[in-house]
């Protein structure tokens, strides 16, 4: 299996990698025999592991970390990484190349998140494009402990798929992958956020010339203002000041 660079802000690591390189990456490791768990970081992630171990730990103990913001792609060459705009990917713009590529490799993929209704309407799409895929799904919306969960687990256990794609949200998706890890017999976890709300159209992204330029935050904040303030006007101003106060410190330690 290919090596990736490893890139570290804030004590948290990533990958330099792009999304075919992903999508490569995905497919493979679901045809092995182990469990392979993926990451994804973006400044709010970035926020959340620097807040709270056990995430951080998530993060660098994950097999792979793929880069889902222009504002950790900003940070790490504020650093000094060599890093581009290929190496920054959102799922909404690669699911599809996902479900073709797990198509092709006769590898299963099951969907777990949204809201009711949601992940049927993930599915229609994705099987109208890869109508050989072997796909299933689960709204996102029940309980994560308790009967619920375990029914869940039951459900996606019959299936057994190659990959589970887990959308709850962060830090959410990522705790339950780490609760249910060994009991879910799946291959590859996949964490992706709201992948499906975007993809389906169920919430509005904003015209593609803005998200290709790392303005998709703007989109989502002029939506959701109340709900999303904090994190993108609070938490990026955030991450570049602990940014700053982490690079000088590391320099005065150095000196």
């Amino acid at each position: 299996m290919k090596q990736f660079d490893e890139l570290i802000l804030l004590n948290t690591k990533f990958h330099k990698i792009t999304v075919n390189e992903l999508i490569e990456y995905v497919v493979k490791t679901a045809k092995l025999e182990k469990k392979t768990v993926v990451g994804g970081i973006n400044v709010h992630a970035m926020n959340i592991a620097y807040e709270i171990p056990w995430y951080r730990k998530f993060l660098n103990n994950a097999d792979l970390v793929f880069c889902d913001g222009f504002g950790i792609l900003l940070g790490a060459k504020l650093q000094g990484y060599s890093v581009e705009s290929v190496h920054r990917m959102t799922c909404p713009d690669y699911i599809e190349d996902l479900a073709l590529a797990c198509e092709q490799e006769n590898v299963s993929l099951f969907l777990l998140a949204g809201q009711p209704g949601v992940v049927e309407k993930a599915i229609a799409k994705l099987t109208a494009i890869a109508p050989n895929l072997r796909l299933q799904g689960h709204h996102g919306y029940f309980e994560k402990s308790g009967v619920e969960n375990d029914a869940v687990i039951e459900q996606i256990n019959q299936f057994k798929p190659d990959v589970l794609y887990v959308g709850f949200g962060m830090p959410l998706q990522e705790r339950w992958i780490l609760d249910n890890l060994e009991r879910v017999e799946a291959h590859v976890f996949l964490p992706l956020g709201a992948c499906l709300d975007f993809y389906t159209g169920t919430v509005n992204r904003g015209p593609r010339w803005m998200t290709d330029k790392g303005f998709e935050w703007l989109t989502r904040l002029t939506t959701e203002p109340q709900r999303l303030w904090k994190r993108y006007i609070l938490g990026n101003s955030l991450f570049f000041y602990r940014l700053l106060t982490h690079s000088l410190v590391t320099k005065n330690n150095k000196n």
